[in-house]
């Protein structure tokens, strides 16, 4: 619809259930040469639809080419589906080199990965990382490449503890506070019962910083949460994810994983962009 702000003349069927409505894309099939499937994330519905139609007929998209197979949909990209010329926008845009995302200057989550990055790489060559959906993802982008995992929500513990139940060590998962309580404390809880050998690692920027700084469920309860869980209080630490602090997060993170359970490591200091706003208002 961005690409004919004056109405678009091809016909346009909006799925938003599943099931697909079967007879409605037959019946579109059957009145159009082609079908164009504008759809995010994996190809599923494309799939589906190759599989049900029972007539030939040209179905383009992510898995034919006309769509990029990764990443997002824009405007331009469906564009050139569409069979549109390029906007003069669209060419000035490839002068421009795309870069990445990136953990902010100055975030906590970037101490957590040079220390951890350090320890097992200097001591435990065989070491995995589980890690979870949250800004601190972008640890498995230069220059940490800190994680081999990002499945779901809550996965990195699970993930975790059946690599360590299968032999694993070390075994390491990387949760945010929010990601946590949303759906890593059922796993801890598991882990706990399995008495599974996996070391987590909660990192707590006392936010839920991926979705704009809302304040997270957990937030001053961590400790308790894990004690509840049965986590062994000795072995729930705290530290504070600085430069001036490194050794001493390195030599927490190396007893840690050197005990024969679970444990739980907390780097507790704010999100750079929620301190930011908040010294903003109280000045």
């Amino acid at each position: 619809m961005e690409n004919f702000p004056e109405g678009c003349p091809f016909p346009v069927l909006k799925i938003s259930q599943y099931p697909l409505p079967t007879a409605l894309v037959q019946r579109m099939a059957s009145e159009c040469r082609s079908l164009l499937i504008v759809e995010e994330g994996q190809p599923l519905v494309e799939e589906m639809i190759r599989g049900l139609l029972g007539t030939p007929i040209p179905v383009k998209g992510r898995l034919s080419g006309e769509l990029p197979r990764t990443g997002e949909l824009t405007p331009d990209n469906v564009r050139g589906a569409l069979g549109l010329p390029r906007r003069e926008s669209e060419a000035a845009s490839q002068l421009t080199m795309p870069r990445p995302p990136a953990l902010c200057q100055g975030c906590g989550h970037r101490d957590v990965y040079t220390a951890l990055n350090d320890v097992l790489r200097e001591h435990y060559p065989n070491h995995k990382v589980f890690s979870d959906i949250g800004c601190y993802t972008l640890g498995s982008l230069p220059p940490f490449r800190a994680i081999d995992t990002c499945v779901e929500m809550g996965a990195s513990v699970t993930m975790a503890k059946g690599a360590a139940d299968g032999g694993q060590f070390p075994s390491v998962a990387v949760i945010g506070d929010s990601t946590f309580t949303h759906s890593g404390m059922t796993a801890l809880l598991d882990a706990v019962n399995e008495k599974s050998n996996i070391t987590v690692v909660i990192s707590d920027n006392l936010t839920t910083g991926m979705t704009g700084g809302q304040d997270s469920a957990g937030t001053g309860r961590l400790e308790q949460i894990c004690a509840g869980l049965g986590v062994e209080p000795e072995h729930i630490r705290v530290v504070v994810p600085l430069p001036k602090n490194m050794e001493e997060i390195r030599r927490t993170i190396r007893e840690e994983i050197e005990y024969k359970g679970v444990s739980v490591i907390i780097p507790r200091r704010e999100c750079i962009q929620t301190a930011k706003r908040h010294n903003a208002k109280k000045q």
